[in-house]
């Protein structure tokens, strides 16, 4: 645009241009309770785990899946990414009929995974008794056998340790706070490999022993990280613990006194 000047100039000064007006802030969202409406298309990463524990019935082995994706939302203000756990799945044909549940359950994991409170459900799993005696999974970080209430709860204390490896929870089961999961996603963007848990923190190796209870204190002595040991057994020379009145083997092959 051309302007005519009639006048003598006097002097100038240069126009100044006005402030933008400030963004509004973005509001809060947690990517950890984001609602997933549902299983996204295409191809998600995931962890293929072999799940070894030893019960009433002797050794079983179990696969589970274990599939994760990134996550958004905003926090301070700024927007921000996460990886977090969306399906839980264990494939058909492993076990007998009875153990359909095992299928109902990953089911209803994948459900609290998607909707934001899988951390909670994995952990109300852990508490689930039964009447058929303990269920030896895992080794806890002193490398002491872990001894669960039933074979859900040595399950669930599994998908607890792949969750820890991967840096979703910590080593108790507890969740990890949203700014740590914000910068383990930003190494692994980095890095171009996920976070990985400290040399000094001995991740306990599913499979390979039994539970200890979230947030207990294990014993030093023997007896008190599992039922008192009566022997050793003749078959693979493991321990005796006596279960339903009968020296039973849970080292691994099962065997028993009783037949």
């Amino acid at each position: 645009m051309t302007v005519e000047i009639t006048s003598k100039i006097v002097g100038y000064r240069i126009k100044q241009q006005e402030p933008a007006a400030p963004s509004p802030a973005l509001p809060e969202e947690d990517p950890l309770t984001v609602r997933i409406p549902s299983r996204p298309e295409g191809t998600l990463e995931a962890v293929s785990e072999k799940i070894s524990y030893v019960g009433a019935e002797g050794r079983k082995k179990v696969y589970l899946l274990v599939s994760f994706m990134p996550v958004e939302g905003v926090v301070g203000g700024k927007r921000v990414v996460i990886e977090r756990p969306v399906e839980f799945f264990f494939p058909s044909g492993q076990l007998s009929s009875e153990h359909q549940w095992i299928t109902a359950t990953m089911r209803s994991l994948s459900l609290a995974a998607r909707g934001g409170y899988v951390t909670q459900a994995v952990a109300d799993l852990r508490k689930v008794a039964w009447d058929k005696g303990l269920v030896r999974c895992g080794m806890n970080r002193w490398n002491k056998p872990m001894f669960h209430d039933s074979e859900v709860a040595a399950i669930a204390w599994s998908i607890q340790q792949i969750l820890y490896r991967r840096g979703f929870l910590d080593q108790d089961g507890n969740q990890v706070p949203v700014e740590s999961l914000v910068e383990r996603y930003a190494h692994r963007m980095q890095h171009g490999h996920a976070w990985q848990p400290p040399a000094e923190e001995a991740p306990a190796e599913v499979g390979s022993g039994a539970v200890e209870p979230i947030g207990q204190a294990a014993s030093t002595t023997d007896q008190a990280s599992g039922p008192a040991v009566v022997g050793h057994c003749p078959e693979c020379r493991g321990e005796l613990i006596m279960m339903d009145g009968c020296p039973t083997c849970y080292a691994g092959c099962g065997w028993s006194k009783c037949g």
